[in-house]
């Protein structure tokens, strides 16, 4: 490479650094800005206008639209479907912003509201006046000139440099696949929530909704037949702090994968679904100070923490009042840890014939829980290294079978993994590959360019794909940290 080439390459690198820089620094502030909206929503919907908390709503949301003035010069705030675009780029949701976000975007809709655009000279005045006007026109009845009275409502009001407009109605503005992640992200989402509530509410002795529950493993089956590959890649989300409920919600989305495979029927899907999701629920009687310990646990604190499977047994009997529960699930909170030798714990008195739902969720339970640091693990294993000793290690305890049918569903390269491939590009693993024979060459997103640039998106490459020579067009040189790219494999599935 000539020395006018490198120059002229490293010009163009640059470039393409600076607009991704730009553009992550407007979707930060893009998801504080609606943090901030949702704010004002809620305080004016609680408090009078004149009330402390109000004014600081106001304060703060004029201070984020600032934010994104000073770094485009203009704010637009977009529903489209299921989606909230800030300017141009549209904002992922996660753990941390489901709520705010979910409510910013039911309030647009239900105002007829599809646009928000803001001019930098909008005063806080024009602000308290349009988020009043939105919360009443929420709460009116649908009608065809419902934006139109809103519209007039904000002139009469002096409100000149906010103004709202009509959603675009375009069935082909986003594609097929980007609305099936979203639907599968809000089932995800909804799951960990339902889950938290009702370990809290056991946690806290009172009574939890198991039909929420219910609903919730229904949704996910429902998903996982119609749309596994996004639901499965929403298991790569790595939420320290949720790790109890969102663990259980992996869990669920794996056991019932694995079902899948093994041509468990509907109905029997959601029983193994309720178990999965169950599995862990006796750890809300854990003492929350050994559950979220930093470092090693003593031997006394292990014995707590492996006391959750019969403390799950008795968890699950008092819950049977509040709405059925299937004594599948009572038997595999007991057994997930036993181990198909029954080396495992809760020690066994007697011998015993394992259930296969206790053996499916024991094998999603392992490749989850390996995967994710936990409070008293220093850095989880990579999930290849983790299939790779579930299969060859007979002291994990697990069945062979089902371990199979894991590695059928993941790959040998489970999603989520970071890959370095001999073009020099680095990838996350999207997808096993549909063709059996090719387990080993999955479908990878790549993130980084031969020339070390990241890439917003990415775009898929199929591994399996030969050039015309027969040769592979790509393939995996080895599997490395993410973090090492500072790289979150989850970004690439919500």
């Amino acid at each position: 490479m000539s020395e006018a080439d490198a120059r002229t390459g490293a010009r163009r690198r640059s470039i393409v650094d600076t607009m991704q820089s730009t553009d992550q620094r407007v979707r930060q502030a893009g998801r504080d800005f609606l943090v901030a909206f949702y704010t004002a929503l809620r305080s004016f919907k609680l408090y009078p206008v004149e009330n402390e908390q109000v004014q600081r709503a106001l304060d703060d949301l004029l201070g984020r639209a600032n934010v994104i003035f000073e770094l485009e010069q203009e704010l637009e705030v977009r529903v489209a479907s299921e989606f909230l675009f800030v300017n141009a780029i549209r904002l992922r949701l996660d753990l941390d912003n489901f709520a705010s976000f979910s409510h910013v975007l039911t309030t647009l809709r239900q105002a007829g509201v599809g646009t928000l655009q803001v001019e930098s000279s909008a005063e806080r005045r024009e602000w308290q006046v349009v988020i009043s006007l939105l919360l009443a026109f929420a709460t009116k009845e649908a009608m065809a000139n419902k934006l139109y009275e809103l519209q007039q409502k904000l002139i009469q009001g002096g409100v000149t440099h906010i103004m709202v407009a009509p959603p675009v109605e375009s069935d082909d503005e986003l594609e097929d696949e980007e609305r099936a992640k979203e639907v599968a992200k809000r089932t995800y989402e909804r799951t960990v929530a339902v889950t938290k509530e009702v370990i809290n509410s056991v946690r806290m002795g009172r009574s939890a909704s198991v039909k929420k529950v219910k609903r919730a493993v229904q949704s996910i089956v429902d998903q996982v037949l119609k749309n596994e590959v996004s639901l499965i890649g929403l298991t790569t989300i790595r939420h320290y702090d949720e790790y109890t409920f969102t663990h259980s919600v992996n869990v669920t989305i794996f056991s019932v994968s694995i079902g899948k495979r093994l041509g468990l029927s509907k109905l029997q899907l959601y029983d193994l679904g309720l178990c999965a999701l169950f599995h862990d629920v006796g750890k809300s009687r854990v003492p929350i100070e050994v559950l979220n310990k930093e470092g090693p646990l003593s031997d006394d604190e292990w014995r707590i923490m492996q006391a959750h499977p019969w403390l799950g047994v008795l968890t699950l009997f008092g819950l049977r009042g509040y709405g059925e529960i299937p004594y599948r699930a009572i038997i595999t909170a007991f057994e997930h840890h036993m181990k198909i030798d029954l080396t495992g714990y809760p020690k066994t008195i007697r011998p015993r014939k394992l259930s296969v739902y206790s053996k499916i969720v024991a094998v999603a339970d392992a490749f989850d829980a390996a995967t994710t640091r936990r409070s008293y693990q220093t850095e989880p294993l990579q999930p290849d290294q983790v299939l790779r000793e579930m299969w060859e290690n007979p002291r994990r305890g697990q069945d062979p079978v089902l371990v199979k049918a894991l590695i059928n569903l993941t790959g040998v390269y489970p999603v989520g993994t970071c890959v370095i491939l001999d073009s020099y590009e680095v990838g996350v693993v999207h997808s096993a590959n549909p063709d059996a024979a090719q387990l080993h060459r999955p479908i990878v997103r790549v993130v980084i360019s031969a020339e070390g640039v990241r890439l917003e998106d990415g775009f898929l490459a199929d591994l399996a794909d030969t050039m015309q020579d027969g040769t592979f067009r790509r393939s995996i040189i080895k599997v490395s940290d993410p973090a090492k790219y500072e790289i979150n494999p989850s970004d690439y599935f919500v």
